[in-house]
């Protein structure tokens, strides 16, 4: 008996053909959660190699500094530009936009379908790291005057990586703004929109203004190292500093890309299992989301306090550092406030919104001595700054990607997940990022450096370094359970209801499980009385 290979495919709702030329919004959100996931995996095995290279004081498992350096590298660009970003603005922001709003898809279906194979071209690039002979080695920062030396490795594949992602950054940005101000169903007005909305049009506002900069920054440290140009070059009348200035002109906003759809996820999460309006609405929206916008491009010098700036600059951006905790503030009260008097129901996406309050609330304390020159300069360069970043930024984050696709999981594949496994995940990963990352605090304090390959000069922290080393491997093991987790779901999971969680946004009362092309099977219509958070009437 012959077999149509065809058939089944169609039958099986998979084609490869489809897969690599869809314009679908929902295929191009799951060809963005699989690169970017991908980029997360490489990165943690990146940092588990770390991880183990300082277990204990000498070489450990390579005696190359230049190796130590790639792994560095690697792991910091790829968590940022092909992890978290990706993940937040491609992945989920393809999924939930058009659905959300009652839209049959995204304005420009086709400049859609070019962001998430730019995004693919680049990962491709970055993981060539490991192949090509002389790869990059000038950090994820891509500092001159070490980025533009013989030494330095390949700085143009760097560049060309970063401008890769960047254009599809960009073209996403043009794409999902487009979307949202013209494809909402008639009848959602800008204040029936959910939070996530807000927060993804925030974002890519932040996108669109600063990262030409970025790009015009590695471009200049390119022309710098190759055609003679001298832009960051002392001895001929540039300087450093120009670059160090453009590069955080974008990384801190790049803060606030990452967390604003962060926050976006977590406020449906929590309004879902509360079954709560989101605490303070209008407040989060104009002081919390667009204040945070207003602000992001405020505040990057406190990253250049030690690079001999004049006084009155780091007066005044200690200033504006402290300043933004004031709308990112506001976002945190209207997340916990959603709590307040709700009916909270411990699934596995709401622990994981619990577990980011909460991590997200000691990176917020530690990043203030950073606001305060007088403090950061003692603190500069060491562990307190790493423990700091990862606590605000890695691991709050990841709490809100896996959380949220923990969340999404039933839409998008039709399938419920083992919540057993999806708590143990959890239950595992809080408690092993905290062992892992507190002590980087501590050693910070003690004056341990950042970014030491070894660290023979200070001998009394390797017990704490070999512990913090196997708290990282729970990290990793926690990571394969959640993977195990949507495998297990795949093969094994029973068929998800339209809407499991009981919400009452549109994703989920009007779309199909999962939902087809165009999404709904016939035109959305809302009343007047609708609202996306809309579980007491009587509010």
């Amino acid at each position: 008996m012959s077999v149509d290979v065809k058939s089944l495919q169609r039958a099986s709702g998979f084609s490869l053909k489809e897969w690599i030329f869809t314009t679908d919004h929902k295929r191009v959100a799951v060809l963005y959660m699989i690169g970017s996931f991908a980029a997360f995996f490489v990165a943690g095995i990146m940092a588990m190699l770390m991880r183990t290279e300082l277990a204990s004081v000498g070489p450990t498992i390579t005696s190359n500094p230049g190796t130590y350096n790639v792994w560095l590298y690697f792991h910091g660009a790829a968590m940022i530009v092909a992890y978290q970003i990706p993940a937040l603005t491609g992945y989920f922001a393809n999924y939930y936009v058009p659905l959300m709003i009652g839209a049959k898809d995204v304005a420009f279906p086709r400049l859609n379908a070019l962001s998430v194979w730019l995004f693919w071209m680049g990962i491709v690039l970055a993981l060539l790291t490991f192949v090509i002979p002389n790869p990059p080695d000038l950090m994820w920062t891509g500092y001159p005057p070490y980025s533009t030396s013989l030494v330095s490795g390949n700085t143009a594949f760097y560049t060309f990586t970063v401008l890769l992602i960047g254009f599809s950054s960009i073209a996403g940005g043009v794409n999902f703004l487009t979307t949202i101000a013209r494809m909402r169903a008639p009848g959602i007005t800008w204040g029936k929109l959910n939070l996530f909305i807000w927060c993804i049009m925030g974002s890519f506002i932040v996108q669109m203004i600063f990262v030409p900069v970025l790009g015009t920054a590695v471009t200049m440290l390119t022309l710098d190292k190759y055609l003679g140009t001298n832009f960051f070059n002392a001895a001929k009348g540039g300087t450093a500093l120009i670059y160090e200035n453009l590069f955080w002109f974008y990384s801190h906003p790049a803060v606030y890309v990452i967390l604003l759809p962060a926050m976006g996820l977590l406020y449906e999460i929590t309004a879902t299992f509360t079954k709560n309006r989101p605490f303070n609405y209008k407040g989060t929206i104009y002081a919390g989301i667009l204040g945070t916008v207003a602000l992001s491009g405020e505040v990057w010098v406190h990253h250049l306090f030690v690079s001999g700036l004049p006084d009155w600059i780091v007066i005044l951006q200690s200033f504006s550092t402290l300043l933004i905790s004031a709308p990112v503030g506001i976002l945190m009260i209207g997340l916990v406030g959603t709590l307040w008097k709700g009916s909270v129901e411990f699934k596995t996406p709401m622990l994981y919104a619990i577990g980011f309050m909460f991590v997200f609330l000691i990176g917020g304390l530690t990043g203030i001595p950073n606001a305060m020159s007088a403090i950061y300069i003692q603190i500069h360069g060491t562990q307190w700054i790493v423990g700091h970043f990862h606590y605000v930024m890695a691991i709050s984050i990841t709490f809100a990607i896996i959380g949220g696709t923990y969340y999404l999981w039933p839409k998008m594949t039709g399938k419920m997940y083992s919540e057993t496994l999806g708590k143990l995940g959890f239950f595992l990963f809080f408690i092993a990022v905290n062992l892992t990352f507190a002590p980087w605090l501590y050693l910070g304090y003690k004056g341990m450096p950042r970014r030491y390959y070894d660290y023979s000069q200070f001998p009394e922290f390797e017990p704490l370094q070999r512990f913090i080393t196997f708290s990282a491997y729970l990290i990793f093991v926690a990571a394969l359970i959640v993977l195990i987790s949507w495998i297990h779901s795949l093969i094994k999971g029973e068929k998800a209801p339209q809407n499991p969680w009981g919400s009452r946004s549109l994703e989920w009362t009007h779309a199909p499980t999962p939902p087809p092309p165009g999404n709904f099977p016939e035109p959305v219509k809302i009343s007047d009385e609708w609202d996306p958070y809309g579980y007491n009437s009587k509010k």
